[in-house]
Formats: C-alpha cells, sequence, structure tokens
C-alpha cells in the first residue's frame, strides 16, 4: 500500500512563538520600567484624546453603538465620550474605531508598522466590565501594564516581520496582542492563554487592499477596532475551555508560515520586554501618516515663504524614505479622506497653502480648493537613501523628509531637512508638553467640563493615576445625557 498522503497525529508541543508570548504576557513584570510605565500615562492620554476627537465625524459615529437597535447591556462596557453601554466585545469595537479613526494615535515603524495603542480597545473594555460585574476590581495601573505588553507583543513581532510585503494588514499584530493580554486579564491559566494565542495566529490577516490606491478608503479607519474586539472574542472563548491549535504557525502546508507569509519563518531579533512602549512615536502635530510627519514639517517651515507665491511655484522636490516612496506617493484623484491622509503630496501641499493641517484638512469642503491638487501635480517625490538607511538602523529609526520648493523666476527656498519628527523618543522633552496640550483640548472638547478638569488632575500625577479605579475613570469619561445624537 503507498504511504502517500499519509499525515501523522502526533501532537507536539505548542509553536515556540506562542509559547513565548504567552510566557511573557503571564510572567514578565513591566513595572520595572519607570521609563515603560511613564509613557504609559502619556500614551493612554494622548489615545483617549483621539478618540474623543473622532466623535466629531458623523463617518466614526454613524458605526458605534451596538451591532443591531436595542442591544445595549445594562452595566456593560462603557464608550468614552458617548451613553453606550455594551457587551465588552462590541465595546472593545467602539473604541478601537474610535482611536483609529483619524489616524491620530500613536505609530511604531520597523519591518512592519502599526499603531500598538489601538489594543486599548480590548484592554479599556474587559477592565471596565470586570470591575463593573463584580470579576474584580482594577486600577488604571492594570490597564498600564496590559497596554505595556500589548504595545511589546505587537511592536516586537513587527520588528523583524513585513507583512505588509505579502499583502497582508498590520491588524494582525493587534489581534495577536489583544488576545494575549485579554487572557491574561480574563484570569486564564497557560493552557487557556496558548489555546487562545493559537486561534489569534489562525484568523491570518485581513488584506492590505482598503489601504492602497485605488481602494484606500474608511475600512482603514475601523479594521484596528475589529482587531482588537477579536482578539478579546478569543480570549473569552479560551477562557470557555476552546481548544487550542499547537503548530498554527508552523504545521506544514496549512500553517500561518506556509498559508500566509510566503513559506519563510518568523524572526526574531530580541525578546519581549518594555522597548517598545519606552521607544514609542506619538503623532502630536499632525493627524497624519507617520511616514509624512517629517516632510508636514519641513512644509510649515516653508509656509510664510512661499504662501505669497503659490501661483509663481514651478515645482516642488520631496526627499524620502524607501517606505513612505511606497505606500504614500501618490499621484491622481483622491477620493475621500482616507485616501488624502495616506499621500504624501496632498499632506505636503496643505501646510505650504494654509500653514497646518489638520483632520477637517482631510475632508471635501477644504480638498475641493483648487491649489492643492495643483501643487500636488509640480511634486516630484523620490527616496533619499540616508532617509532609507537611517530609518532602519536600530539606534536611529529616524523617519526623515526634505522639502525644497522652486519658483518660476529661477530663485527657490532653502532645502528643509527633518530627520526626527516630534513624537520620536529623541524630541520628548520637546513633545511632551504639547502632547498633554493635545490631551487637554479634545478631552473638554468630549465630556463635561468638570470630569474633564478632575481627569486632567488626575493624570498630572503618576501614582495618583495608577491608583485610580477602572470604575471611577470610565465615569469620568462617560457621557451621560442620553438625549443626544449617536449617543453623545
Amino acid at each position: 500500500m503507498s504511504q502517500t498522503g499519509l499525515n501523522g497525529a502526533t501532537r507536539p508541543e505548542f509553536d515556540r512563538v506562542i509559547r513565548n508570548i504567552a510566557d511573557y504576557v503571564l510572567c514578565y513584570d513591566v513595572t520595572q520600567s519607570g521609563k515603560a510605565m511613564e509613557t504609559a500615562l502619556y500614551c493612554w492620554m494622548d489615545t483617549i484624546g483621539c478618540g474623543l476627537y473622532a466623535l466629531n465625524y458623523p463617518a466614526c459615529t454613524k458605526l458605534l453603538g451596538p451591532i443591531v437597535p436595542g442591544a445595549e447591556l445594562p452595566d456593560g462596557a462603557r464608550v468614552p465620550g458617548t451613553t453606550y453601554e455594551l457587551d465588552p466585545v462590541r465595546a472593545a469595537w467602539n473604541i478601537g474605531a474610535m482611536i483609529r479613526w483619524l489616524d491620530y494615535n500613536d505609530t511604531w515603524l520597523a519591518a512592519e508598522w502599526g499603531h500598538p495603542s489601538d489594543n486599548l480597545g480590548a484592554i479599556l473594555a474587559l477592565a471596565d466590565y470586570q470591575s463593573r460585574t463584580g470579576a474584580g476590581s482594577l486600577s488604571m495601573k492594570d490597564v498600564m501594564v496590559a497596554m505595556i505588553k500589548a504595545h511589546e507583543i505587537q511592536g516586537v513581532i513587527a520588528l523583524e516581520n513585513a507583512f505588509n510585503r505579502v499583502g497582508l494588514d498590520h491588524v494582525m499584530l493587534v489581534r495577536i496582542a489583544s488576545t494575549a493580554v485579554s487572557a491574561q486579564m480574563l484570569g486564564c491559566d497557560r493552557e487557556q492563554t496558548l489555546n487562545a494565542i493559537s486561534h489569534a495566529w489562525l484568523d491570518g490577516s485581513s488584506l492590505r487592499t482598503y489601504r492602497h490606491a485605488p481602494n484606500t478608503g474608511s475600512r482603514k479607519s475601523w479594521a484596528a477596532g475589529d482587531a482588537t474586539a477579536r482578539g478579546l472574542f478569543l480570549a473569552m472563548m479560551a477562557q470557555r475551555g476552546e481548544m487550542g491549535y499547537l503548530t498554527a504557525i508552523t504545521a506544514k502546508g496549512w500553517g500561518f508560515q506556509d498559508v500566509s507569509f510566503g513559506g519563510k519563518e518568523l524572526s526574531f531579533s530580541q525578546g519581549y520586554g518594555t522597548y517598545v512602549m519606552e521607544n514609542i512615536l506619538f503623532k502630536i502635530s499632525f493627524p497624519a501618516e507617520f511616514h509624512a510627519q517629517t516632510a508636514v514639517e519641513a512644509a510649515l517651515a516653508l509656509h510664510y515663504e512661499v504662501k505669497d507665491r503659490i501661483d509663481e511655484i514651478e515645482r516642488i522636490v520631496i526627499e524620502t524614505q524607501e517606505s513612505a516612496n511606497r505606500i504614500i506617493n501618490k499621484t491622481g484623484p483622491l477620493d475621500n479622506p482616507a485616501d488624502r491622509d495616506h499621500c504624501l503630496q496632498y499632506m505636503v501641499a496643505v501646510p505650504l497653502i494654509f500653514g497646518r493641517l489638520t483632520a477637517e484638512d482631510y475632508e471635501d469642503d477644504v480638498a475641493a480648493d483648487p491649489r492643492i491638487d495643483a501643487l500636488r501635480k509640480k511634486m516630484q517625490c523620490a527616496e533619499n537613501d540616508r532617509f532609507t538607511r537611517e530609518y532602519l538602523e536600530p539606534d536611529k529609526r529616524a523617519i526623515g523628509n526634505a522639502v525644497q520648493v522652486f519658483f518660476n523666476d529661477g530663485t527657490h527656498t532653502g532645502r528643509v531637512v527633518v530627520d526626527y519628527p516630534l513624537g520620536h523618543r529623541r524630541r520628548r522633552a520637546e513633545g511632551i508638553p504639547l502632547l498633554k496640550e493635545k490631551f487637554e483640548r479634545y478631552l473638554k472638547g468630549g465630556i463635561a467640563e468638570v470630569n474633564a478638569g478632575r481627569i486632567l488632575e488626575i493624570c498630572s500625577d503618576q501614582a495618583r493615576f495608577e491608583s485610580t479605579s477602572v470604575e471611577m475613570m470610565m465615569s469620568l469619561l462617560a457621557v451621560l445625557d442620553a438625549s443626544t445624537e449617536s449617543g453623545r
């Protein structure tokens, strides 16, 4: 009898990648890093502010609330800035979508990139639900610990593994990280945690189609909310006893590596600790794709020199890194805000003309200004080898761009070069005061003034913030007037 096609059924141990994630999330003490804990507070502030700001946009708020009318859950997880009380999985979707909607929350750039604070959707929803249902009285310190671990899992996997190069979307890392930290928060034992993480890898990834022309669209604004909610769902399934899949990553022919990663083995240059939170990149000044942040800074520096000579411009030269040149160098018509906030030329044109770049500048009324597309047509984008090299160097992680404007009469501006954006760790001293201003602005615009004042007071003291209960913080973030539109 032929042996061809026979499959061995011996069950090995869980894949090493799965074991390492589980052991980290269950055993590693992230509080030993004061820098990580301090940065986690700033990250929480920034992330909540971004979510509250997004509630000004109907394109976001129309998707929030229960998935079907009437499916609220009294004493469920609350959604900041709204009246919604939902089951924790749906609340995680809501919070995650709010956080990511305007492309304004933190960023991690490596072989793969992403936005680790997207995981706060699952973390905050689960923490609030547990606190309200008697499953445990959690503090904001518990939230911070989960944030640091989620950041680390997502970011370390991204260091050497370029999932985008095979067409996969980086939100798969949100799902994996959210699954792991949710399992820990739920009190899952090691076996349950391994099972949960294996399911997160089995899910593979959504395609990046919705991030690239000609299909760029608003799904990129809620995809992370979907991923963090899915992670919480998988952890809850594992807690109920759902079995895991030991070689979800390495199974020959059927595992993640063979099916979704071109047969390549996942690569890791370091273990899990607190590196990612300590080095996270904040978007402090501009809601813009991060590879363009320094280009926007450079364009703003040129605004006063060119604002009265827009019609005299012959060409604009933009030098950028390989990643930006590949992802956001975009010509032709831009159909919607999601298309515009991922167009390098658009993000340079607006500050050159107006001296600003805000979320409102991606909307149709601003985009209709004919000067924007006229300038876009005059832009020449090219890769700068130094920018690409220093983008990849671990001790630099620069995100350089240069902008120079040439006029019809033969004159030109200087070549403005910015290597590190305002939100980079190398510019923390300059950036954190502005991050606090950003948080205060959007906090006061999203909730009652008296509540905003109390939250600002709590956030001004690290120890007080850490000791504040999740129940109290979420109560302060809730909107109590149920008569307002869209749950606000």
